[in-house]
């Protein structure tokens, strides 16, 4: 039998570097996601003690300050918001279990876009942490249930 001719051997072509005018090299593609914000946060520190950081409302996501002012049962509570109307607040299901709220207690809520009268309840803050805030003039002025009692503890009586 006689030989195969061999195929002919074709050089492949190179790719253009991005010193060629050609092509330019791939950038990496930026993100168009804004970077994740922290929520502001207070920390806290009364007697030396730290308790934590205390979050504060986010703003740019609707989150406002209330006021627990009606147990209604079924996880509702009737929330007094710091715009001046009065919600149906539902307790969140992270909450529901780990966290008792009272009436007079301070939460941060975040109103219902699609039903007005309706928020979802985030975070309760104690006695303690609202009262910080409230010593701070981190609550707006008609959130600020706690001004009067500090007034009365903090003169006590000349006797």
């Amino acid at each position: 039998m006689p030989p195969k001719p061999e195929a002919p051997v074709v050089p492949e072509p190179e790719e253009p570097g991005p010193e060629e005018p050609g092509l330019e090299a791939a950038a990496p593609v930026a993100s168009e996601e804004e970077p994740a914000v922290a929520p502001p946060a207070v920390e806290v520190v009364e007697g030396g003690v730290d308790l934590g950081r205390l979050p504060l409302p986010r703003r740019n996501r609707g989150e406002i300050f209330g006021i627990a002012s009606r147990l209604m049962g079924a996880a509702r509570i009737q929330v007094m918001c710091e715009d001046g109307s009065s919600r149906m607040g539902r307790i969140t299901g992270k909450m529901k279990k780990k966290m008792w709220i009272r009436e007079g207690d301070l939460l941060v809520i975040r109103p219902w876009g699609f039903q007005e009268g309706k928020a979802d309840i985030l975070f309760r803050y104690s006695r303690t942490q609202s009262q910080y805030l409230s010593r701070r003039n981190l609550l707006p002025s008609t959130m600020d249930l706690f001004q009067d009692t500090e007034a009365a503890a903090g003169a006590a009586p000349a006797s």
